[in-house]
C-alpha cells in the first residue's frame, strides 16, 4: 500500500458541492482529512474528522490549522450575497484561514477563487494570470481580496498559495456558456491534487476548466502544476444546442467571462 503524501489536509467548505467531491478525491493523498463547515458533515469515513465551525470565528479556525500539512480552502459564501455576509464569510473568513495557517506553520494553501474575480474581461481578450482583476460582483471582489491576501502571505511569510479560478463545476453543463466554462468534478479533483503535490508553487493562479474545445483564457503560467484535464463538453454539445436558443453574441452575459453575473445589480437593492 502506497504511503499517503500528507499526514493531514484541512478542507473548508467540506459539506458543499465541491467539498464533498474533494473528500472522495483527496482521500488517497492524506492519512487524515480534517473537515469543517458551518453545517453538519454527513457520512464520515474512517480517515475523516469533522468540526462544525464558522469561518468568521478566528479562534476556531486557528485551532483547526494546528498540525495540518496543507489547507484546501473551499469554504465561504458560494455566490452573490449581501455585503455583510460576503465580508464575514469570504473576506474575514479567508483572513482567518491565512493567519491561522501562519501561526500554525502551515506551508501551502489551495484556494477556490473564481472566474468572477475577472468576470468583466471579454472572452476574445484571451487573458492570462497576469491580467488585472475585473470583478463582476461583491462575490467576485471578495475573491480578488483573497488572491491578494495569498500573494501577501507568500511574499511576506513564505506561505505558498495556488488560486484556482474555478469557472463552472457541476455534474454536467447546464447551459450553452458551460460548454466552454465547465470543470468536471473529476477534473476539479485533478486540479486540486496537482496544486497540492506540485514540488514548488510559490504564488500561482490557475484557471479551472476542463479540456473544452473553446478556451477563452491562457493557462500557461500555471503549467508547472502539471494539471492535465481529461474531460470535455463535446458529448453534451449536440443535445444542449438542440434544446436551447442561440444567444445574442453582443449580450454582456455572452461577451464577458463572468456570464450572467455581469447583469446582476447590487444584492441589497430592492427589486
Amino acid at each position: 500500500m502506497t504511503k499517503p503524501r500528507f499526514d493531514t489536509i484541512l478542507i473548508t467548505g467540506a459539506a458543499g458541492r465541491l467539498g464533498t467531491e474533494l473528500r472522495r478525491g483527496l482521500a488517497p493523498l492524506a492519512r487524515k482529512l480534517c473537515l469543517t463547515d458551518r453545517t453538519e458533515i454527513a457520512d464520515l469515513q474512517p480517515n475523516e474528522e469533522a468540526t462544525v465551525a464558522d469561518l468568521a470565528d478566528f479562534d476556531a479556525m486557528r485551532k483547526l490549522c494546528e498540525g495540518v500539512d496543507a489547507i484546501v480552502h473551499f469554504g465561504g459564501a458560494p455566490d452573490e450575497r449581501p455585503w455583510a455576509e460576503i465580508l464575514d464569510s469570504n473576506i474575514r473568513g479567508s483572513y482567518h484561514i491565512y493567519e491561522g495557517a501562519r501561526q500554525a506553520g502551515v506551508r501551502r494553501v489551495v484556494y477556490a477563487s473564481s472566474v468572477h474575480a475577472i468576470g468583466y474581461h471579454r472572452l476574445e481578450d484571451h487573458i492570462d494570470a497576469n491580467d488585472p482583476h475585473r470583478p463582476d460582483s461583491l462575490y467576485g471582489l471578495s475573491k480578488c481580496f483573497v488572491e491578494d491576501l495569498g500573494r501577501l502571505y507568500w511574499d511576506k511569510f513564505g506561505i505558498e498559495s495556488v488560486m484556482l479560478r474555478i469557472f463552472s463545476s457541476f455534474p454536467e453543463p447546464a447551459d450553452r456558456r458551460m460548454l466552454w466554462s465547465w470543470l468536471s468534478f473529476d477534473d476539479c479533483v485533478r486540479l486540486v491534487t496537482a496544486a497540492l503535490t506540485a514540488p514548488r508553487v510559490g504564488f500561482t493562479v490557475s484557471f479551472g476548466m476542463s479540456d473544452n474545445a473553446v478556451k477563452p483564457v491562457d493557462n500557461r503560467l500555471a503549467g508547472h502544476l502539471g494539471y492535465r484535464p481529461q474531460d470535455n463538453t463535446e458529448r453534451f454539445r449536440e443535445a444542449m444546442e438542440a434544446r436551447t436558443p442561440t444567444p445574442d453574441p453582443d449580450a454582456p452575459a455572452v461577451r464577458m467571462l463572468g456570464g450572467w453575473f455581469v447583469d446582476l445589480g447590487h444584492p441589497e437593492d430592492e427589486e
